[in-house]
């Protein structure tokens, strides 16, 4: 897993994966607003604004993604 620093020109979605520097966390993004420099996001179930220099995407390499798609569900509903 590798994190990428947030820059102007850089495409933010909301529903996305962000972390949190200050609170070494894995937050959802809410909303991002670049003219004032302001990224809304959920974490731990309450929205926190902050920066956006407090924030940076995660980029996942192959084999990260592929071991996350090969857990998704644990078989049960297939049974009935």
């Amino acid at each position: 897993m590798e994190y990428i620093d947030i820059k102007e020109d850089s495409k933010v979605y909301p529903g996305e994966y962000l972390y949190h520097k200050p609170s070494r966390d894995i937050v959802v993004c809410g909303s991002y607003d670049s003219k004032n420099d302001i990224l809304k996001a959920l974490y731990r179930g309450r929205l926190i604004k902050d920066g956006i220099n407090n924030f940076q995407k995660i980029k996942l390499s192959r084999e990260e993604q592929r071991a996350k798609r090969s857990q998704k569900a644990c078989g049960g509903c297939k049974k009935r």
